[in-house]
């Protein structure tokens, strides 16, 4: 949770900052009729990431599925909470595991008071893949807003599939599809490819084959010298060696029998 302004801060009114902090401790502890009652019966919220703007009577299921999972889940400031007048800022910052590098989203928002009720939001996103010469993509909304997926949401998408591939090890089938996924996992299966493809940065098939060459590296540091790396990609789920090699040597830069040959150096000192 930010703080609010100290005594040099922004010029501020006690009704706002009263109002605001009430706002998001309701938030903090998925308090849904907290965050509800605190909407002026005017609200407008509007979410530019998906370019949609909500009433009070649309926002309610937009609130629930965009709270906090967990008590002691809390998003990321950026900087503390600013108010200047009857209006709060806040920045921060949701990332995202399971993609080409380090992927977050960059969120602001302006919230403003009228009444002792929050009357306004303005909230804006970004998707930022911190990798060399990477840049801001403002392509993804249009679909997001197709989808009704705001980066929150992506965000817990993101981590039920991490979770759902972690437990249940679902790519030791070699005939796992997306679709399979999609219903496990509780979404579309246009909001599955969508996340991999758009967010993530990967393919579906990139993404399984990934999940089944950690499997197998990790088999592979217990496993014994006579191991037979073929069978073992099968049962990795890898169901042709061509996926299988070409995996190996993207993800670790060597052919399978060089990376063995590495491992049996290391246990022998």
């Amino acid at each position: 949770m930010a703080s609010l302004p100290d005594d040099d801060g922004p010029a501020q009114t006690p009704e706002t900052a009263a109002t605001v902090m009430r706002y998001h401790l309701c938030w903090k502890h998925r308090d849904l009729d907290g965050v509800m009652a605190l909407y002026h019966p005017d609200i407008q919220y509007n979410d530019f990431f998906q370019n949609r703007v909500l009433r009070l009577d649309e926002l309610r299921e937009y609130v629930r599925v965009s709270m906090p999972r967990d008590p002691d889940e809390a998003l990321e400031h950026s900087d503390r909470i600013r108010i200047d007048g009857n209006t709060a800022f806040i920045q921060y910052q949701v990332t995202l595991r399971g993609g080409q590098g380090l992927v977050s989203f960059r969120s602001s928002e302006a919230i403003t008071v009228r009444d002792g009720l929050i009357w306004r939001v303005n909230e804006y996103a970004s998707l930022v893949r911190e990798q060399a010469g990477s840049k801001t993509d403002s392509s993804l909304r249009p679909a997001a807003s197709r989808l009704g997926l705001s980066p929150r949401q992506l965000s817990f998408m993101a981590q039920d599939l991490q979770q759902y591939f972690e437990r249940q090890q679902p790519y030791l089938n070699a005939d796992l599809d997306l679709q399979q996924v999609a219903r496990e996992c509780g979404y579309s299966r246009n909001q599955i490819s969508y996340l991999l493809n758009q967010v993530l940065g990967q393919s579906f098939y990139r993404y399984v084959n990934q999940a089944r060459l950690q499997h197998l590296l990790n088999a592979l540091e217990t496993a014994g010298p006579a191991v037979r790396i073929d069978d073992m990609a099968f049962a990795a789920g890898f169901n042709s060696l061509s996926a299988f090699y070409k995996c190996f040597r993207q993800h670790t830069g060597q052919s399978p029998s060089a990376y063995l040959k590495q491992i049996s150096l290391r246990t022998r000192t």
